[in-house]
């Protein structure tokens, strides 16, 4: 028999890999991604979708350990592929929950244009009924924006 290996156009970033640098419409305003970051630790994460349950328990827990990543010279930063209205409209949901304030960006990337970037999204993922597509993943890049 004969394997035909299929690559997806979006290829996911390894260990070791540079992470990509990017500009992009946040809760905190507008950033380019590396300037942001200066020479701090960053914990960028993504989740599927606003306003709901378990998404909303993340956002309120990483929001509860701001004192705690700081500490550690780390910045946190959120993604998900909905708008900046609705980032904005679902904060006080998640400080609501978490009794502590959202202070790091949520990113809006309803364009999927970070989560391209970084392959955040399956080769086989299918938009929601919205357009919408679910991605999850945690990237722990060091001062050097190398991902480890």
């Amino acid at each position: 028999g004969r394997f035909v290996i299929s690559l997806s156009a979006t290829m996911s970033i390894l260990i070791g890999d540079t992470a990509p640098n990017f500009e992009a419409d946040t809760t905190v305003g507008h950033i380019n991604f590396y300037d942001w970051a200066q020479d701090n630790w960053v914990v960028l994460f993504s989740h599927p979708a606003d306003f709901t349950p378990v998404c909303t328990t993340e956002l309120g827990t990483v929001a509860q350990l701001q004192t705690e990543f700081e500490k550690l010279n780390c910045q946190t930063i959120a993604l998900s592929t909905d708008t900046l209205e609705s980032h904005h409209n679902w904060i006080p949901d998640i400080e609501e929950w978490s009794n502590a304030s959202v202070t790091y960006p949520i990113i809006a990337d309803a364009q999927q244009e970070v989560a391209k970037l970084y392959g955040m999204i399956a080769p086989n993922a299918k938009g929601s009924e919205m357009g919408k597509l679910t991605v999850r993943t945690v990237f722990i890049i060091d001062p050097f924006k190398k991902v480890r």
